[in-house]
């Protein structure tokens, strides 16, 4: 079986179907007729002993076992790819790598990694998707995920890419119209900034004289990722508690002002950067990066 050409060639083909939508369109991308194109993805279900695409009057759809198929099937031709520029460049990574992480870790730590990377490497192609929801490496195609929290076991390898603490911050402008909260418990005469989704670990409230555990203090605005907050912060809209490597930059300036360091609990945020397990070696280019980002991209590298 795995030594049939064609076997290869029907996940080029339906890769193609999936993405051109109908068998018309596979068949002039592809050189082949119709007919040939519909015989190759019927082969394949029969091989896999599901049904990928769905077909209707007016073209096809994946199925739910057609997408997953489908980024499986994608990932493998893209490694492929690779292997090959790889091997006709004597070894260097090249190639496209896809990388999910948190706004707050894109643009404070990942970005200013990825200049030295491209300058060391120019064949190498990264695609970075900002999301603070934690998605499935499948499900955002993507080769390596930077998320924040302790890892629970999963199909994922994960490499330390350190810990940073957490800062009470808030704008001057925020602090000279509604005062400086001296202690854990005048949050609750403020306005808090969070989240606008559930987290495992709370940011707010917290009370540092009784273990870290919740005070009675209300969140006055939500935004969907630190970087939000950030800019929600600095606009004096209310006091806000974020990692701590993301407002450096901001009180050095003088746009924030740091808080409550004497009565805070001192929790850190643990970093990973994570890719899904699998039975050979990882491709060269996957690797660079997490090689670089080991280096690099570590939160307590910047404190």
């Amino acid at each position: 079986m795995l030594g049939d050409p064609s076997r290869l060639r029907e996940l080029e083909v339906f890769a193609v179907v999936a993405a051109e939508g109908n068998f018309s369109a596979a068949a002039r991308a592809t050189g082949l007729t119709p007919s040939a194109v519909s015989k190759a993805v019927a082969r394949l279900e029969r091989r896999l002993g599901a049904r990928l695409v769905a077909r209707t009057t007016r073209g096809l759809t994946l199925t739910d076992e057609g997408r997953g198929f489908h980024l499986r099937a994608a990932g493998i031709l893209t490694d492929l790819e690779a292997a090959e520029d790889e091997a006709a460049r004597g070894g260097r990574p090249v190639g496209t790598v896809h990388v999910t992480t948190s706004a707050s870790y894109a643009h404070h730590i990942l970005y200013p990694a990825i200049g030295r990377l491209r300058a060391a490497h120019p064949a190498l192609r990264i695609v970075v998707s900002e999301t603070d929801t934690v998605v499935g490496l499948i499900e955002a195609e993507a080769d390596i995920a930077v998320r924040a929290g302790e890892m629970p076991s999963s199909a994922l390898v994960a490499r330390g890419l350190g810990a940073s603490g957490r800062m009470v911050v808030a704008a001057p402008a925020y602090l000279a119209a509604r005062g400086t909260p001296e202690t854990a418990r005048d949050l609750a005469a403020h306005d808090l900034i969070g989240l606008g989704y559930r987290r495992r670990e709370a940011i707010w409230p917290f009370d540092p004289a009784d273990g870290g555990r919740p005070l009675d203090t209300r969140v006055a605005l939500t935004a969907s990722d630190g970087e939000g907050i950030r800019h929600m912060a600095r606009a004096g809209l209310g006091l806000a508690r974020l990692t701590a490597f993301t407002v450096r930059d901001d009180i050095s300036a003088g746009r924030l002002v740091p808080l409550l360091r004497e009565v805070d609990i001192g929790d850190r945020e643990p970093f990973h950067a994570l890719w899904l397990k699998s039975g050979g070696p990882l491709p060269a280019r996957v690797r660079l990066v997490l090689d670089h980002l080991a280096t690099h991209g570590r939160v307590d590298a910047h404190p």
